[in-house]
């Protein structure tokens, strides 16, 4: 509730011989309170008093979300209604967006005051900046769940995304003189040839026989299973069963900002959490080459059944970035174009979607939708989006027959 002023205050002669003043008003709870002055005079008593009235006017108007900046208002819904509700790394993107796509561009703006124009302005000044596609749509998301909660609240009385088409990636890469591909042309995966590079060096050994590339066999297991980097980290021992040549995808890991509640500390910090998806809560097969990374990697490093199948040294989940790092580590040595983590994903559910060629010449092949429910995918219609490509030498010769 807001506070409300019920008087202007009213001035009284004490017995003392002083002077006395009350303003009376309703608290943020409804219950009725006062404010009492005192003075030598009337006159000292009265301006008290005004002044008085004057900031509690000025604290109510301060109070409605409508006349705050949009600098002040947006940080306080993502305080007080994004962090509580969502996963603290997407609370860490929401944050970026804010800081980075927004506040410089409208911070200072009022909320009340905001209209389609504005938002078009700002989405126009990042596509020129060139932010990607991902960027702006995200920027655009973060204003349309925040404009939708104020007109819930009845904070606004116009939704000024109402005025602001949806970003279709297509006009937005348009727009950035950029070509528009198909999804599955835009992934990167390892030839066959840079697979055995890679292989080679991640098992490559010291004189000694320490191992070059710590725990290099976790890239193998990615390779040949499809695991996310979340989900690689997120195994503990107990979760596979080698009799069975399974693992199951329980649980996640990944690095957020520091923080003593929505107060940024300096640093970052491992938190274990759930699954990207309700569908990536999966069991996923393991082939021969999988079980010898999982047992190479238990060779390396064990701490029990309860503990991750790829620790650091003391036995804890390992950071997404150290695994990251060694990853480039052993592309770099292995004279391998730099790609993501995640091309071992792609480049294992491109080979289940393409096949691979047995020795009498047939092909081995999964369907997309088996693709998904080991890839952990909500639909088969993703899986195709991104390693189905379309073959139009297939066409040729079809509407034979079909002259009308």
């Amino acid at each position: 509730m807001q506070k409300q002023l019920l008087t202007n205050g009213n001035a009284f002669k004490r017995t003392d011989g002083r002077w006395g003043g009350v303003v009376w008003y309703k608290d943020e709870k409804g219950e009725r309170k006062r404010k009492s002055f005192s003075g030598t005079t009337k006159a000292e008593v009265n301006k008290k008093m005004t002044d008085y009235i004057t900031k509690f006017e000025e604290e109510i108007i301060d109070a409605i979300e409508g006349n705050k900046t949009v600098k002040n208002s947006l940080l306080n819904y993502l305080q007080v209604f994004k962090y509580p509700n969502v996963e603290r790394v997407t609370y860490d993107r929401n944050e970026q967006i804010y800081k980075n796509q927004i506040v410089p561009y409208m911070g200072k703006l009022i909320v009340s005051n905001i209209t389609g124009a504005d938002i078009k302005r700002l989405i126009s000044t990042l596509t020129d900046k060139g932010y990607s596609f991902s960027t702006v749509k995200q920027t655009y998301n973060l204003l349309n769940e925040y404009f939708d909660y104020l007109m819930r609240e009845e904070f606004i009385k116009k939704n000024p995304m109402n005025a602001v088409p949806t970003i279709k990636k297509s006009n937005y890469l348009a727009k950035q003189n950029k070509e528009v591909l198909p999804v599955c042309e835009t992934i990167t995966v390892f030839t066959d040839e840079e697979i055995e590079k890679f292989k080679e060096e991640a098992y490559k050994k010291y004189p000694s026989g320490k191992p070059k590339h710590n725990q290099a066999s976790a890239y193998i297991l990615m390779l040949n299973t499809g695991l996310r980097t979340a989900e690689a980290l997120g195994l503990i021992n107990s979760d596979i069963d080698l009799e069975k040549k399974v693992m199951h995808i329980q649980r996640g890991v990944k690095e957020a900002q520091k923080r003593d509640g929505t107060e940024r500390k300096s640093g970052r910090e491992i938190v274990v959490g759930k699954l990207k998806t309700a569908s990536s809560k999966r069991i996923v097969p393991l082939n021969e080459t999988a079980i010898q990374a999982i047992i190479e990697l238990r060779n390396e490093r064990y701490f029990g059944e309860d503990a991750p199948l790829i620790p650091d040294a003391d036995g804890n989940f390992t950071r997404p970035l150290n695994l990251r790092k060694r990853f480039y580590s052993i592309l770099d040595a292995a004279g391998i174009e730099k790609k993501g983590l995640h091309s071992l994903r792609h480049t294992f559910a491109t080979k289940l979607v393409t096949g691979v060629r047995a020795e009498d010449g047939t092909v081995k092949a999964l369907t997309p939708r088996q693709v998904a429910d080991l890839l952990g995918h909500t639909t088969s219609e993703i899986t195709e989006m991104y390693y189905v490509k379309r073959n139009t030498d297939m066409l040729m010769g079809v509407t034979n027959g079909f002259e009308l």
